[in-house]
C-alpha cells in the first residue's frame, strides 16, 4: 500500500483522505438511502467485478435509485480508484449515495445520485480464527422480512446488523447469527452460512432473508466442482447445533470457519475437512482469477 494519503473517488474527481467529503444534506447520510458493494481484489485483479456491479445495478434498481453512469463506467471507476492508490491487494467500497436534497423524506429532491469509490486494506478476522475458527451466538435482533426492505438489497441502512453485532460481541461472540421472523437462519450479520453434516453441505435459501452473496455462489461452485453434495434450505438452529462443521462466507471474510455456536462446539471444535478443502479451492480462485487492474 502506497505511503501517500488515499485518494478517494466522488463524482469524478479524486480527493486526499482528508479532504473527501459529502454535504450533510446527502440523503445518503440523512436516511441511509442508497447502496453500496464491498468488492474485494487480489494479485492486480478485481474478484467478481462484473457479477458485482450487476447486484448494484440490482439494488439500485429495487429502491428506485438511478446510477448515474452505466455498469461499464462504473467498472472502469473502481479499477482507476486502485490504480490510483497503487494498490495490488485489497477491498473496495463502492457507495451509491440517493444525493444532495431536502431535509424532508423524498427522494425527488435529490437531483443526481452520488457515487463514491474508495480503496484500502481490510482485515475482518484475525488470521489465527482461520486456522481455529470463529465464536458466533444467536441475536435477538431478526433479518427483516421481504415485505419490509427486501434482503437481497444492499442498502446502506445496516442499523440491523449492527445492532445484532452488538448482541453477539455482549454475548463473548465474534459474529452473529441473524434469524427470520420465522425463526429459521437467514445469515449472520456480515456473512452467509453454511453447515456440512454428514458429508452433505446445506445453506439457507435466499428466500430465508440471506443476501445473494457473491461469495455464497462461488462456494457453491466450487463445491459442485469437488463434487459434493448441496442443497439449500430452511435451516433451523438445530442443524447449527448438531453440524459437523460450519462456516461463514463474505466479500470480506472470503470463507472462514465456526469453532462454537452458542456454547456449543461444532464439531472438534475446529475447522472441519470440507471446510478446509474449500478454503483451499477459495484462496487458489482468487489469486488466479478477475478482472485485470493494470
Amino acid at each position: 500500500m502506497s505511503a501517500e494519503p488515499l485518494q478517494i473517488y466522488i463524482d469524478g474527481n479524486f480527493y486526499p483522505q482528508a479532504d473527501a467529503k459529502i454535504s450533510v444534506f446527502d440523503h445518503g447520510l440523512l436516511y441511509g438511502d442508497g447502496v453500496f458493494e464491498g468488492i474485494r481484489f487480489y494479485n492486480d485483479r478485481v474478484f467478481r467485478l462484473e457479477q458485482h456491479i450487476d447486484r448494484l445495478f440490482d439494488s439500485a434498481k429495487a429502491i428506485h435509485l438511478t446510477i448515474p453512469a452505466t455498469r461499464a463506467e462504473v467498472c472502469e471507476m473502481t479499477l482507476a480508484t486502485i490504480r490510483k492508490n497503487n494498490l495490488h491487494d485489497g477491498y473496495v467500497r463502492l457507495v451509491v449515495t440517493r444525493g444532495v436534497g431536502s431535509l424532508g423524506l423524498s427522494p425527488y429532491h435529490c437531483k443526481q445520485a452520488s457515487i463514491i469509490v474508495i480503496a484500502s486494506t481490510i482485515s475482518l478476522y484475525p488470521a489465527e480464527k482461520y486456522e481455529k475458527g470463529l465464536i458466533l451466538a444467536t441475536c435477538g435482533t431478526r433479518r427483516p422480512s421481504h415485505d419490509s426492505l427486501s434482503p437481497a438489497v444492499k442498502s446502506l441502512n445496516y442499523l440491523s446488523n449492527i445492532m445484532a453485532k452488538i448482541e453477539a460481541m455482549a454475548a463473548g461472540a465474534e459474529e452473529g447469527v441473524m434469524l427470520n421472523p420465522a425463526g429459521y437462519v437467514a445469515e449472520c450479520t456480515g456473512d452467509n452460512i453454511f453447515v456440512v453434516k454428514n458429508g452433505v453441505i446445506y445453506t439457507p435459501t435466499v428466500g430465508s432473508g440471506s443476501l445473494y452473496g457473491i461469495t455464497r455462489k462461488v462456494v457453491m461452485e466450487l463445491a459442485a466442482e469437488a463434487g459434493f453434495e448441496l442443497h439449500e434450505i430452511e435451516m433451523s438452529r438445530y442443524d447449527l447445533y448438531t453440524a459437523d462443521e460450519v462456516f461463514l462466507t463474505g466479500t470480506a471474510a472470503e470463507v472462514v470457519p465456526v469453532a462454537e455456536y452458542d456454547k456449543r462446539l461444532i464439531g472438534e471444535g475446529g475447522p472441519g475437512p470440507i471446510t478446509k478443502q474449500l478454503i483451499a479451492a477459495f484462496r487458489n480462485l482468487v489469486q488466479t482469477t478477475g478482472s485485470p487492474i493494470y
